[in-house]
């Protein structure tokens, strides 16, 4: 008993710290899903309302306030029950950007009038559900800013009341998606299982990767802006991608939120983190992988 009451005081301290230490680890990040309703092939068995209702109630389970949601309206019409995606979303009260009417990499447009013409396309899709809140977002198709077109680009979008969503953290999302849909086509679990595992290992280096790269550049972790997309691999992924975003002490905040931030300042495409290191002539470090890399590309050919 004396051996207990000498160690009680360090053990109460323990506890009385412990929030404080969680909190050290802990960081901001709103979350953003780009290619609403459909990104990449339809997985067999899945509808794309299913897939954006798994992502709306993993997101309200977590706890988050606002999921960004960017639309190409193009692609509203590649399935049946694209208008039902874009109503679901606004149905969780969540918000809905414009990505552009087709996904037009604005570097590669055969004009900047041709983008911006793609963008007005965009609108009647988003505006029509965001009747009395701001929808005037806009996610450049690709993250390219436009190279040398990028302050007329941005000239036009100020001048028509847009601000742009920036990105700073993904996990390549993407790269599983026509993968995926391949192998549960071929009913090829043990593909399908090393995706995961290679996957959700990018995604632990990919936060640490995040932390030290924010660390290195601003001497802290700014707010974070997580980029994924409307897809059937991202869906099946969501709740171990969120369940390590928690472990590694994410608090969920609103995109108008993480952007309130100076570090959002710096205009461009890509990531802002890694633009501003270039801007600044900072090597960024990068994690080493924490497993082997997986030629997905190759999978269920």
């Amino acid at each position: 008993m004396q051996h207990l009451r000498k160690w009680a005081p360090c053990v109460l301290s323990l506890f009385l710290l412990s929030p404080a230490a969680a909190a050290a680890g802990s960081f901001d990040i709103a979350i953003t899903v780009d290619d609403l309703p459909v990104h990449g092939p339809l997985p067999r068995g899945m509808s794309w309302l299913g897939i954006a209702e798994t992502h709306l109630k993993v997101f309200k389970a977590n706890g988050v306030p606002e999921a960004f949601g960017f639309v190409n309206a193009s692609k509203i019409a590649r399935a049946l029950d694209g208008d039902a995606v874009l109503d679901a979303w606004r149905a969780a009260g969540y918000p809905l950007g414009n990505h552009t009417y087709s996904h037009m990499n604005l570097e590669k447009a055969p004009s900047l009038a041709a983008w911006t013409a793609d963008v007005v396309t965009g609108e009647p899709a988003v505006a029509a559900r965001m009747a009395g809140a701001d929808w005037r977002y806009l996610r450049f198709p690709f993250l390219n800013a436009g190279g040398e077109r990028q302050q007329e680009a941005l000239d036009y979008l100020h001048a028509h009341g847009y601000k742009v969503a920036d990105v700073s953290v993904a996990f390549s999302d993407w790269v599983y998606t026509d993968a995926y849909a391949r192998c549960v086509a071929q009913d090829d679990t043990a593909a399908i299982q090393a995706m995961k595992a290679a996957y959700l290992a990018g995604v632990d280096s990919a936060i640490a990767s995040m932390k030290a790269q924010s660390q290195q550049v601003y001497g802290r972790v700014i707010p974070q802006v997580l980029l994924t997309h409307m897809g059937g691999w991202s869906a099946v992924t969501l709740p171990e991608v969120m369940a390590k975003l928690n472990a590694a002490g994410a608090r969920y905040v609103t995109l108008a939120q993480a952007q309130s931030d100076p570090a959002y300042t710096v205009p461009g495409g890509g990531a802002v983190i890694t633009r501003t290191a270039g801007l600044k002539g900072i090597s960024l470090q990068d994690s080493k992988p924490a497993a082997p890399q997986l030629d997905v590309g190759k999978l269920c050919r």
